[in-house]
């Protein structure tokens, strides 16, 4: 084996070597801030604190009163008194234009004959009745119409009629109702009818008829599988059954409302971290979990780290500490955009979206969704760092079975499961306010906190009694370590994540090393090369987003030279286990191409790839200049004639929200393919990217 190769095996068996003695310590956890500082934390993060929030502001799905559309929602002006009880500093309720959103407020569907009985009730969950449905008074027979088809529309003659279905509440109601001529639609689908029998879905009814025109919608009512079993059975037997629907709803104008505060730093230019939870998802809909939980979980981190500061238990940060609470993205977006100097302040964001549920009744983990390699930076890995250290730390070890704890690091609330921390990390996932921050027009790194799977997700059954005051303490715990790591390190703070943060590189470039392998041992001869360079894209891909993780360390350091030296010292490293995972990647390839009787792979690289190579886009100052979203008024003046000339079709890219992100002036757009595919399952093609970012260039966005 060559000297050098040797020297790189080495060191990254080294590397993971350490990594992985550190993951069978079962005696042994550790956290970035001093263990004097944590138990602080652990002790004052009141789980019960943040359960009684969710209940006080989710406990139940209200029915909203005129009084709150006309002034201030409920679950808003709690928040608010809440942060002046605790004495946040700037507390304040920001208000945004909104718009119009439907208000039901009554919805009966009685059966008369054969029998007289209640079927479904606003009055009774307010799930029952679809968002959407307009006033009604109607007496119409019922029919059966599946899962709700055309075909079984029309089959089943369903005009003048009420239908039931057990196919799409929407999608009936558009065929049924708006082409067809029917009354309303009756629902009983339920995602997970075998778990749990009584929950509804959220969801609604709307639309124009064919050729569009006056509006036709009706109403949608929804039952519960278990009180519909037998309603079915009836219909489908052919029993005649007769139901008076009673409907009445209104449109009301609203604000969009965010409550702020923030905890000041020491140093009001060292940055900030802010943390976000939306507060509503709609105004019809509500949720426990979805998110009153995220809302409550920032609460009490802020009211944990205020309490802790200003009884002088912790030093003060260096750095301000943020919040934000509002309408999902309809909310945030506004926030953000009007506050576009601040984002430019903003070192990162961690976004809390139903954290609160317990992890064994939804048989869950509590997951931490990295930022993409388009945003690397550290926040990932300290957000790990608190992750591992309550997940390890949780667990009855059969090591520890004859000593004193044989439980770590307990962390329950008084009144609380005792369960362990289930965690998981995993790659980037979107659909939450971290999206905002994350946007092209901002490029705040965000995270986000999520329990998942989630059994009543978006559906009734999403109530208090899912949510477990033990992790909601865990929960508030690891929002509070991991903000205040960020806000309060200095120069050794920031040597130990990137030494941390390198460490971890070897687990996840690992990750891409074994499933080259695996990409190579299902080759063909036939794709036997594409394999290959596929598994080599991986791994080169991941090098460079590990690399520019590192880097963003130097946002923490004063003495940039001593910092900087060792962040240096750490990429040397990442590389080196890079260049071995290569080389034993080409290693395999020469067995595998043994295995299928053909010639080992020599790696060249295309024309294109090399134009691609040496092709280094930069954006432009247009990008941030209307923030959030506000490039896409540039795109928009991009004319169809001259993106034509730039072809790529829908399935060519797997993301061009991602290659925006990753244009920064240093990736050549062959690394830019390469750090794609390494993130997404399809592969995006080469010439396709080129040509979106030759029409970014024509929107002014990037400069090649």
């Amino acid at each position: 084996m060559p000297r050098r190769s040797l020297f790189l095996l080495t060191a990254c068996l080294f590397l993971i070597g350490s990594t992985a003695s550190a993951q069978m310590t079962p005696w042994y956890q550790w956290t970035f801030v001093d263990a004097d500082v944590m138990d602080e934390i652990i002790g004052e993060a009141s789980g019960e604190t943040a359960w009684n929030t969710i209940m006080e502001t989710g406990g139940y799905n209200k029915d909203r009163l005129a009084p709150e559309w006309e002034g201030t929602f409920y679950e808003t002006q709690y928040i608010y008194d809440q942060l002046v009880l605790y004495g946040l500093p700037g507390a304040e309720i920001v208000r945004f234009p909104g718009g119009s959103a439907w208000d039901g407020m009554k919805g009966e569907l009685w059966e008369l004959t054969p029998m007289r009985q209640k079927l479904s009730s606003f009055q009774d969950q307010r799930a029952m009745l679809a968002s959407g449905s307009q006033n009604a008074d109607v007496t119409a027979e019922l029919v059966w119409v599946g899962m709700g088809t055309e075909e079984e529309c029309e089959r089943a003659g369903v005009a003048g009629k009420i239908v039931v279905t057990e196919g799409s509440m929407s999608g009936t109601h558009r065929i049924a109702c708006q082409q067809m001529g029917a009354e309303g639609v009756i629902c009983i689908a339920n995602g997970r009818p075998f778990f749990d029998p009584l929950q509804i879905p959220w969801s609604g009814v709307g639309g124009r008829g064919r050729g569009g025109g006056e509006s036709v919608t009706k109403f949608g009512f929804y039952i519960p599988p278990r009180d519909a079993y037998s309603l079915k059975r009836r219909l489908m037997a052919d029993q005649t059954i007769t139901v008076h629907a009673v409907v009445e709803a209104t449109t009301r104008e609203y604000d969009l409302e965010d409550v702020t505060c923030y905890i000041p730093g020491t140093d009001p230019d060292a940055g900030e971290i802010i943390l976000s939870a939306h507060l509503f998802e709609g105004y019809t809909k509500q949720g426990a979990n979805d998110n009153k939980s995220g809302s409550a979980g920032i609460l009490e981190v802020a009211r944990t780290l205020h309490t802790l500061i200003q009884e002088g238990r912790i030093p003060p940060p260096k750095r301000t500490i943020r919040f934000l609470w509002g309408p999902e993205f309809s909310g945030t977006g506004p926030w953000v955009k009007a506050n576009k100097d601040l984002m430019e302040e903003t070192l990162c964001n961690i976004n809390m979206d139903m954290v609160g549920e317990s992890l064994q009744l939804n048989k869950a983990f509590t997951c931490l969704m990295r930022t993409s390699y388009g945003n690397a930076h550290y926040i990932n890995d300290v957000m790990e760092n608190y992750y591992r250290f309550v997940g390890e730390g949780n667990r009855e070890r059969i090591q520890n079975r004859s000593g004193f704890y044989k439980v770590p690091r307990p962390i329950y609330a008084s009144t609380g499961q005792e369960e362990p921390f289930y965690y998981s990390i995993e790659t980037h996932y979107g659909a939450s306010d971290h999206m905002v921050f994350n946007n092209w027009g901002v490029q705040v790194p965000g995270i986000m906190i999520i329990v998942w799977p989630d059994q009543w997700y978006h559906t009734s059954g999403d109530r208090i009694d899912k949510a477990d005051p033990t992790q909601m303490k865990r929960i508030a715990i690891i929002g509070a370590a991991g903000a205040y790591t960020v806000a309060s390190a200095d120069d050794d703070m920031a040597i130990r994540i990137a030494s941390e943060t390198a460490s971890n590189a070897t687990r996840r470039l690992g990750h891409q090393f074994v499933i080259g392998q695996e990409r190579l041992n299902g080759a063909t001869a036939g794709d036997f090369g594409d394999m290959y360079a596929w598994a080599r894209a991986h791994v080169e891909g991941t090098v460079l987003a590990e690399k520019a993780t590192l880097q963003s360390i130097l946002e923490l350091a004063d003495d940039t030279g001593r910092v900087g030296a060792h962040v240096e010292q750490m990429i040397e490293s990442v590389e080196a286990i890079g260049e071995a995972h290569l080389e034993a990647l080409e290693a395999h390839m020469t067995a595998t191409a043994a295995r299928l009787g053909t010639q080992p792979i020599r790696v060249q690289l295309t024309d294109l790839e090399r134009r691609a190579a040496r092709m280094i886009p930069s954006q432009t100052s247009r990008v941030k200049e209307n923030g959030y979203n506000g490039y896409g008024v540039f795109m928009n003046e991009v004319t169809d004639e001259e993106s034509a000339r730039f072809p790529y079709g829908r399935g060519d890219i797997a993301n061009t929200g991602e290659i925006n992100l990753l244009i920064n002036g240093e990736f050549s757009v062959l690394d830019i393919k390469k750090m794609l595919d390494a993130q997404n399952r399809s592969t995006s093609d080469l010439q396709a990217i080129i040509n979106y970012i030759e029409i970014l260039k024509l929107a002014g966005l990037v400069d090649m």
